[in-house]
């Protein structure tokens, strides 16, 4: 008779163990902004190096215990002394680290404390929390002793409350990659140019090679893009799948997709950013002020049981479950980060510098696929990510309803902004040298600030605001580099002396700072219709080589629209006044040549409002509408519903605004698009900086700041038109240099420009 199979232990890392069953209480997110993960490691570092020579750094420990293999690396440990170190980086009083923090961290030492005593069969042990202020480097240091009897004690409690989870979770991975392994493509048959894409998506992502692939608008380059990562996940064993964009829009397509799939039991979660995903915005994160952070801990299993069986967790769902529980649905999302299959939002959750999945991946050393939808918009995003500004008028308020005991740090603040005061007031000036004094001044007055923060929260609630401002600034200071520049712009006026200038430090080339996240990444697939040319996309992204590069062809036929250009007609800033007429007519002709619904893009707000006022006196029998600044969602949704089937009109919209991509309307919902503008960003002194940056590396200066990044608005903009092969439309672009060969040579060959 043979015998039994013997299963294999479930491993778990010891940091995940205690996440997940030693935390108890409140959720308190007061005002204690925590170290970066790169001052942690340096923080962790210093600690080392204080210690004698036979400390044994990073000491690597793994056991067995209830069926769980236990695997981990503490922090230190001193053979002579018999001393294991959890080491904790922070900012401030070590007294105001809270108490469910402080029982996760003891509950980590006495983990690793059970499994050294095992390793080196120890009957007792010393256990040691050092809290390193990163600020001082000042070290405090908490012990106790833990005999080997009281830590296995310890260690199995909590590993049999992890257990049944753990199991429930294999069971789940298993089931999981069968199911993926045999989904079918969801429609009955591949768009042309889908299955192409689906297996380049496929290969690269099975080789852990990132791949940049074009495709034309509107041949399902969402679904034929998550069928290819998706098959390739059980192939790899991969933890986790993001599916990343920059807007809205190309979140809800994405989610559209997985629906269409149905790839069943995959866990899909939505993230939201917390401002939208908050139940009380007048209320701080901790249990004396927000019910939903009250014994958050203590309902967190339960809501984590539920939220697993619904599997899918988009907004609604996630607060439907996070409200039955009285938890906050932003953090039971991010609870839930760590078990979803596949986890749907915006750019910032991978390439932020407080990414919550990017630290995640790196701390569990996942293998993790990435799917970068609208990618064209990533390194606009990445310099807005990587950048940082100080209003000295914000500051300003901020300082006069500061308590009297932080009036001495904000006047230090106060001086040394006043010592950058610009020579020119009314001219920005751009440095490529940190303003030293001030950022250490900055630096003092953020460790004041966050102490009395924490001693007396109440008292300086306002303050919060301005406190996490000075943060950011201090940390993409700590990266700055020959990729960014300082700003000083002008600042208000002031009664006497010069007035403090608009501190900005400014990204203009990511390609550095994003390198280590896509190292961090198995695979990364960005997709979009305007990737070309893909060097240009490659230098301002940093990807390393290799890279897959793919461009599909577009399924449409030519003839399904017209293209033409108005010779003759500039849209340059300097000849629109003595222009307009002759582009009004053209509106016109146009929409009188195939009358419906019409969409006119413009550069800026002031040339549409222009050209809308000149339209309406033409043509005052045409319906018209606009986008305007600052519309909320609601007003977007009213301007999209405007294009009804069969309506008649003209809406005019800014180009590269949210309604120039990720929208669609098919049909007769729209027939006609105008572009009155090649879309290059203003000639100003950020811009002018960058192109001569990329010129001094052997780039296409102008070409990658100004010529690549406006086309790329067109070609989004154009897409609207023709979104299946039933589309019917006609494109008129309104400026003469669309004729010329450089830019000709640049617009999608199909287009057929006449």
């Amino acid at each position: 008779m043979s015998a039994e199979p013997v299963s294999e232990p479930l491993r778990v890392a010891v940091r995940r163990l205690c996440d997940f069953a030693a935390r108890a209480g409140d959720l308190d997110h007061r005002f204690t902004p925590a170290p970066s993960a790169f001052e942690g490691i340096a923080g962790h570092a210093s600690v080392a190096a204080r210690r004698p020579a036979h400390y044994q750094r990073e000491r690597t420990l793994s056991g067995l215990c209830e069926g769980l293999l236990l695997q981990g690396r503490a922090d230190g440990y001193d053979p002579q002394a018999r001393r294991l170190d959890e080491t904790k980086t922070h900012r401030g009083d070590p007294t105001l680290i809270t108490p469910n923090r402080q029982a996760l961290h003891w509950a980590q030492a006495q983990v690793y404390g059970w499994l050294l005593c095992e390793a080196e069969n120890l009957d007792a042990i010393e256990l040691a929390l050092v809290y390193y202020d990163i600020d001082s480097g000042h070290e405090t240091v908490l012990t106790r002793q833990g005999t080997r009897e009281s830590l296995r004690a310890f260690t199995q409690d909590l590993c049999a409350r992890y257990r049944d989870w753990a199991r429930q979770e294999a069971e789940h991975r298993r089931a999981r990659d069968a199911a993926l392994a045999a989904t079918p493509f969801p429609f009955d048959g591949y768009r042309a140019g889908q299955r192409e894409l689906t297996e380049a998506v496929f290969r690269s992502q099975r080789a852990g090679r990132h791949l940049l692939a074009q495709a034309p608008t509107g041949i399902g380059k969402t679904v034929a893009t998550l069928f290819g990562a998706l098959r390739a996940m059980p192939v790899l064993g991969s933890e986790q799948l993001l599916v990343l964009t920059p807007k809205t829009t190309g979140r809800a397509i994405a989610l559209d997709g997985l629906r269409r799939l149905n790839a069943r039991p995959l866990r899909v979660l939505e993230r939201l950013a917390r401002e939208k995903a908050c139940e009380h915005p007048d209320k701080a994160c901790h249990g004396e002020s927000c019910p939903l952070a009250q014994g958050f801990y203590d309902r967190l299993g339960a809501a984590r049981e539920q939220a697993a069986r619904v599997a899918w967790l988009d907004r609604e769902a996630l607060r439907d479950v996070a409200l039955a529980h009285r938890i906050c649905p932003y953090y039971l999302a991010q609870e839930m980060q760590r078990w979803a299959d596949v986890v749907v939002g915006d750019v910032n959750h991978w390439f932020d510098l407080n990414a919550q999945a990017w630290s995640l991946a790196q701390a569990e050393g996942w293998r993790v696929q990435l799917l970068l939808d609208e990618a064209h918009n990533l390194a606009e995003r990445a310099r807005r990510m990587y950048s940082a500004e100080l209003d000295p008028q914000r500051f300003g308020a901020w300082r006069a309803q500061a308590p009297r005991a932080l009036k001495a740090t904000m006047d230090a603040v106060h001086r040394a902004w006043g010592a950058l005061a610009l020579d020119e007031p009314d001219t920005p000036a751009l440095d490529d040298a940190l303003p030293a004094a001030f950022i250490a001044t900055l630096g003092r007055h953020v460790a004041t600030l966050t102490d009395f923060m924490a001693r007396h929260p109440q008292a300086a609630v306002g303050l919060q605001p301005w406190l996490f401002e000075a943060v950011h600034f201090l940390r993409v200071a700590e990266r700055f580099g020959t990729h960014s520049v300082v700003e000083r712009s002008p600042g208000p006026p002031t009664r006497r002396g010069k007035p403090r200038p608009q501190l900005a430090l400014r990204c203009l080339l990511p390609a550095e700072l994003l390198a280590p996240r896509w190292a961090g990444a198995h695979a990364a697939t960005l997709f979009s219709a305007t990737l070309a040319p893909m060097a240009h996309a490659q230098r301002l992204l940093g990807l390393p080589e290799p890279v897959a590069r793919i461009e599909v062809a577009s399924p449409f036929d030519p003839a399904q629209w017209s293209v033409r250009v108005a010779r003759g007609l500039s849209t340059r800033w300097a000849d629109r006044v003595r222009t307009l007429p002759r582009l009004v007519d053209e509106l016109g002709a146009h929409y009188r040549a195939q009358p419906g619904n019409h969409l006119a893009f413009f550069s800026s707000f002031d040339y549409l409002t222009q050209a809308m006022e000149a339209f309406r006196a033409a043509h005052p029998d045409v319906a018209v509408w606009s986008q305007s600044r600052s519309m909320d969602e609601a007003a977007r949704e009213a301007f999209i519903a405007r294009f009804v089937e069969g309506g008649q009109g003209m809406g005019f919209a800014v180009l590269g605004g949210v309604f120039g991509e990720g929208i669609d309307l098919p049909g007769s919902r729209l027939v006609g698009v105008s572009i009155a503008t090649l879309g290059l960003p203003p000639p100003d002194a950020l811009s002018e900086a960058l192109r001569e940056r990329l010129q001094a590396t052997g780039s296409q200066g102008w070409a990658d700041t100004y010529l690549y990044p406006g086309l790329h608005k067109v070609v989004q903009a154009a897409g609207r038109l023709i979104r299946t092969p039933q589309d019917r439309g006609t494109l008129l672009l309104l400026d003469e240099r669309f004729a010329s060969p450089e830019v000709r040579a640049l617009l999608p060959p199909w287009w057929g420009v006449r």
